[in-house]
């Protein structure tokens, strides 16, 4: 039997590779995405279609409601998305959502008896959130391994970050390397009711700076 492997996807691209990624390590690979009270609810539609398209053993959809301690403006349909670059972290951040979305999965991880939890965070080209940095995930990753049965009677739990150190241009290239199709994926914090991107987020901005630095055209079409 392969070795089990829960791994987020949001929908995103960098969460589709990442699925792509631990797939091509050889895991079976159960897909967990989260329906959180997020303005951009349509990436659910996008993780659906890339868990099939790539190939998982189970997609999991959980629902939580995030919008019910605000904070953010991906929960907070008062707060405008910003369409031009700001200082610090900026109110695209969700608090707690990766610590919240990785207890979770871990949560799901133990039950199947998967040792490796994937997710797609970068320390590279993203958007300053305290929870895609490097320390984070090591903290998180010392956590799961105290505070579950799995962590304290056999060899515990590893995060797996493949592409925390990459630059978003390499992550594309990656990507397609392995055969992901970005066409079925979404990067945009508002999107329309068709779920076509806005071309002026923080999210939309990186992803065609990063097509763009690839040296290919991006098949979703975003344009700033």
């Amino acid at each position: 039997m392969k070795d089990r492997a829960v791994v987020l996807v949001s929908g995103g691209l960098d969460s589709a590779t990442t699925l792509a990624i631990a797939l091509s390590q050889g895991y079976d690979c159960y897909a967990l995405s989260f329906d959180y009270s997020q303005r951009h609810v349509y990436e659910l539609t996008a993780a659906r279609k890339v868990a099939a398209h790539l190939g998982v053993v189970q997609h999991k959809i959980i629902k939580l409601d995030l919008a019910g301690i605000t904070g953010s403006a991906l929960t907070d349909m008062n707060v405008a998305v910003p369409d031009e670059p700001g200082e610090g972290i900026p109110v695209t951040y969700v608090p707690a959502r990766n610590t919240v979305f990785l207890s979770l999965a871990l949560g799901w991880a133990e039950v199947l008896n998967a040792h490796h939890i994937f997710i797609g965070v970068n320390a590279v080209d993203y958007s300053g959130y305290p929870d895609c940095r490097p320390e984070f995930i090591q903290a998180f990753e010392k956590t799961a391994n105290l505070a579950t049965k799995v962590g304290v009677e056999q060899h515990g739990f590893k995060i797996d970050t493949p592409l925390i150190h990459l630059s978003k241009a390499d992550i594309i290239r990656k990507g397609i390397a392995l055969g992901v199709d970005y066409r079925l994926t979404l990067s945009c914090y508002n999107p329309d009711a068709q779920g076509r991107a806005c071309g002026r987020c923080d999210s939309c901005r990186i992803r065609v700076d990063g097509f763009s630095d690839a040296g290919v055209d991006d098949p979703a079409q975003v344009t700033l």
